[in-house]
């Protein structure tokens, strides 16, 4: 962004910390404002009015949702392995997480009142204070407070009188608010809505154009939720065996837990989740001794019917969205195939066939004429450039000749594939079109001659000025790629260059009928 340059205008490079909250140009910022000089004026327009608000396509939005996620993800690990394992003992690192984590997420609430956004329907940035502030108030404001209730704060403080009274009843007290707060702390996993809201904003804001990529970030989430679904499972089989003091018919008193390392409790209480969720019998061998185990399990069994219906269906739509390409390839060849089958045709002819739609297609179809019809005008003359200039440029006819006629005849070019041992043109036939050849090789032979054709050569261009009758009969040695080019499509060419045309029909009269194939 540093063309953001002018008399009086600050550029990115002078305004320091602030350029971290102007626009970057990615994929979204450049859907949404069309090109880098609107990007660009967005950078200016932000800079000249000095309000601080955060624009959603920032570097420093990237950054900070990144952080968050992570934040985020590893808050819904450690929230439910303190509440279900640690018995008020979790230590003062994991105490100062908690707090940095609640003040991290306050800050959230606050940013979030200068964190610019779109527009769904307009696809509009809004920087607009009044219009942040009502926007986020109506939508995310009252879960993200919840989500960032101080908890953290609460459980430090408690804690620390709890270690500092030797009353024995203050203690009980203490003891008992601790598990209180604790258990309200669960809101905290609301910050699960965070999670999800952060991922569908990391596509955006990120630079990746391949499908590749946006599949990786959507097997990605899908498998962290489906993680942390197994991992709150896990944790809560333990936590309510706990709130119960460990009743003699509970499975952690049965496999005698107690007084189990943390690691242990909780392998065994993932495990038996993962059991009863995917309805194995490991784990669950014993029927639930009462109705509180009972509904533990009916919870495992339809949430791991959700996450079956859920990976099953995400699952089925990736891979129907994995490279369409060749998939749409395979049903045009499942068409072909029934068609020579009910035409009857010989097994040689068939494989002919079949050659040549590998050949033609490589495995992958595309509609070129569909593809083509739908770009700019500029952009198919640049892909044609690319893929045949040099060829065009090998013929004496058209050396030295306008820019914009090649153009114009680049774009009349056609494309065709010949298989080994197809004859492409033959002896005393009349033609109507020459030939470029972008990759194999084609044999030239008559009566009197032999020549043999190769990667950029041409042929039949005296056919295609006069529409005469082929002296020699070529055929493709290997599968031939070529480009082709009709006496209609040259003359539909020339009819926006009068001089150029009256050159051409000069240049067919002095040609005999069936010039040099």
């Amino acid at each position: 962004m540093e063309k953001l340059k002018g008399p009086g205008i600050p550029t990115v490079a002078t305004c320091g910390w602030r350029a971290l909250l102007l626009p970057q140009l990615n994929r979204q910022s450049l859907y949404v404002y069309g090109s880098e000089v609107a990007v660009e004026k967005e950078c200016i327009k932000q800079l000249q009015s000095g309000i601080f608000v955060i624009h959603p396509f920032s570097l420093m939005r990237s950054y900070y949702i990144m952080a968050m996620m992570a934040i985020t993800f590893l808050n819904l690990i450690g929230i439910p392995m303190e509440i279900a394992f640690l018995d008020a003992t979790s230590g003062l690192a994991w105490e100062g997480f908690n707090v940095f984590s609640d003040t991290l997420f306050l800050i959230d609430v606050a940013l979030n009142f200068r964190m610019g956004f779109i527009v769904e329907d307009s696809e509009e940035a809004v920087l607009d204070i009044k219009r942040i502030r009502l926007n986020y108030l109506r939508t995310w404001f009252i879960p993200d407070v919840i989500a960032a209730f101080p908890i953290g704060y609460i459980l430090l403080f408690a804690g620390l009188h709890y270690h500092n009274d030797d009353n024995p009843s203050k203690t009980n007290k203490v003891m008992r608010i601790l598990m209180f707060v604790r258990i309200i702390s669960l809101i905290r996993l609301a910050r699960v809505s965070r999670l999800v809201r952060f991922f569908n904003e990391v596509e955006k804001v990120s630079n990746a154009n391949l499908e590749v990529v946006r599949l990786f970030f959507r097997v990605l989430s899908l498998f962290m939720m489906i993680f942390l679904l197994c991992h709150w499972n896990g944790c809560i089989q333990y936590f309510v065996p706990m709130l119960e003091e460990f009743p003699t018919d509970c499975w952690v008193r049965r496999g005698n837990l107690m007084n189990a390392t943390v690691i242990e409790k909780y392998s065994w209480g993932v495990f038996r989740a993962l059991s009863q969720m995917i309805a194995l019998s490991y784990g669950s061998e014993d029927a639930p001794t009462n109705y509180i185990e009972m509904w533990i399990v009916m919870v495992s069994m339809v949430s791991g019917c959700l996450m079956y219906t859920v990976l099953v269906a995400n699952a089925t739509a990736m891979i129907v969205n994995v490279d369409p390409a060749s998939k749409e390839y395979k049903s045009k060849m499942s068409h072909l195939e029934h068609y020579m089958t009910f035409m009857k045709l010989p097994p040689e002819l068939q494989l002919r066939i079949t050659t040549y739609y590998q050949a033609r297609y490589g495995g992958k179809w595309f509609d070129e004429k569909d593809i083509m019809d739908t770009v700019s005008s500029a952009l198919k003359e640049q892909i044609l450039t690319v893929m045949c200039s040099k060829l065009l440029r090998k013929v004496p006819m058209f050396h030295s000749l306008d820019e914009s006629f090649i153009r114009a005849v680049l774009c009349k070019l056609e494309y065709e594939v010949f298989q080994a041992a197809d004859v492409v043109v033959r002896e005393g036939v009349p033609g109507n079109r020459m030939y470029f050849i972008e990759h194999g090789q084609v044999l030239m032979e008559s009566d009197s001659y032999e020549k043999e054709l190769c990667d950029g050569d041409y042929f039949a261009e005296t056919c295609m000025l006069t529409k005469g009758k082929h002296l020699a009969t070529v055929t493709s040695l290997t599968d031939c790629q070529c480009f082709t080019l009709s006496h209609a499509n040259l003359q539909k060419a020339l009819e926006g260059f009068p001089d150029l045309k009256k050159d051409f029909d000069k240049l067919a009269l002095l040609s005999t009928d069936c010039g040099s194939v």
